[in-house]
């Protein structure tokens, strides 16, 4: 009996209900196919013959589609319901998957990248209105954090298994064997989802009609809301103006470059990392101010690039992405900020147009990271730090608490 209380009490403090489950079992399966892949899709694409420039092509893309798709995401999810517009998130990235097994050409890879790296940013804010109509106001910060934690468990892995495949089967085969692997994966998530989540399209039917322009969710947005939204356009270049070649830098930019495992292990180490922050920061960010948490973050992205320039080698590039880790300190308190303050009938559209205007605009970055690099690494990495600097002052002058936005 008092084992059966003990589990009782840890399921109501994570918030665990059926529907946050089927959620938590899509983002292990379909996130573990696609990391195991994804993130050797530089390495892909330069053994493909598509150059450095097919790489910065690759991460501006990846960055503008997430802009582009967290609109019709949201948009679906408020009209079809969550279940149905995840089933339809989750086809759109099989066929990615497929095509990049059958059409092993560098334009194709890219073309395809058009479908698979649409799942997490379409299905993203699907996702968080699931969060938000499963659990209370006082549990979505924990809910939000529980999705983030097991969202970086494939994160983690992912790489490992696929830095194994690619050590084993070679640049090319070994890529291509790990995206048959994500389209298995994927497919068993489909069933999973389709039998945990319940379907709430007759709901959403009643649903007053939503807005046609995303320009007016924007007009409507709390003021607090706006101000967080340009501080993490700024922090976000900080992020993306390097994040496709960190993995350049450390398999061939450094004194010692690691192997495609040791970088696997690298990734393992920030996941790992922010695992274990997910949960103690959420708990506390429900009984406290949002702002400190939201703030450290900024620093901690800031940090990274300039302190990445300084490792030539694979033990003082652990402990830099141990720091890369806490990066997510307060990514969950910022997320479950967005769902507090949207309107109760329109969460899903209101986080897509918040990252359809972020991503839009942090997509420019991340193309011209690419020319950054040809001029050097160095001037790579320490202006994404300087974009760390601007957005972190910005949000410490005007960033507000939860308690004081709502008040707004």
């Amino acid at each position: 009996m008092p084992r059966v209380v003990a589990l009782h009490r840890i399921r109501d403090l994570l918030g665990l209900r059926r529907s946050i489950v089927g959620l938590l079992a899509m983002v292990i399966l379909v996130g573990l196919g696609e990391k195991m892949a994804e993130r050797f899709l530089p390495i892909y694409l330069v053994a493909l013959g598509g150059g450095v420039v097919s790489v910065g092509l690759l991460n501006g893309l990846d960055n503008l589609l997430s802009a582009l798709y967290s609109l019709p995401g949201g948009y679906l999810s408020d009209r079809l319901g969550t279940k149905r517009a995840l089933l339809i998130f989750n086809l759109l990235a099989m066929t990615g998957f497929v095509v990049v097994i059958g059409v092993p050409l560098w334009p194709a890879v890219i073309g395809a990248s058009f479908l698979f790296l649409s799942w997490t940013a379409i299905s993203l804010p699907a996702s968080m209105s699931l969060v938000a109509q499963a659990l209370p106001t006082s549990k979505r910060t924990m809910g939000v954090a529980l999705h983030s934690l097991v969202r970086r468990l494939p994160m983690a892995l992912g790489p490992v298994i696929g830095g194994l495949f690619i050590d084993h089967f070679g640049d090319r085969s070994g890529v291509r064997l790990a995206f048959v692997a994500a389209l298995a994966m994927a497919g068993v998530a489909i069933v999973m989802q389709q039998v945990l989540i319940p379907d709430d399209r007759a709901s959403r039917a009643a649903d007053k009609p939503l807005p046609r322009h995303p320009l007016k969710v924007l007009h409507a947005m709390n003021p607090a809301l706006k101000s967080l939204l340009f501080s993490d356009i700024l922090i976000r270049f900080c992020e993306q103006i390097p994040y496709a070649f960190v993995v350049l830098w450390c398999m061939q930019q450094v004194t010692r470059p690691v192997t495609a495992f040791q970088f696997g292990i690298l990734t393992t180490v920030e996941m790992a990392t922010a695992a274990l922050l997910y949960i103690p920061v959420a708990y506390f960010a429900d009984r406290s101010g949002k702002k400190p948490f939201v703030l450290m973050t900024f620093v901690f992205f800031t940090l990274f690039p300039v302190t990445l320039l300084f490792c030539q080698s694979f033990w003082p590039l652990v402990a830099v992405f141990v720091l890369r880790g806490l990066k997510e300190f307060g990514d969950s308190t910022r997320k479950a900020l967005i769902m507090d303050l949207a309107p109760e009938d329109q969460k899903a559209l209101t986080f897509g147009v918040y990252y359809l205007v972020r991503d839009s605009i942090v997509s420019v970055a991340a193309f011209g990271g690419a020319f950054l690099w040809m001029i050097s690494p160095a001037t790579n990495l320490l202006t994404a730090s300087a974009f760390g600097v601007l957005g972190t002052i910005w949000f410490a002058l005007r960033g507000r608490d939860l308690s004081t936005d709502v008040a707004v």
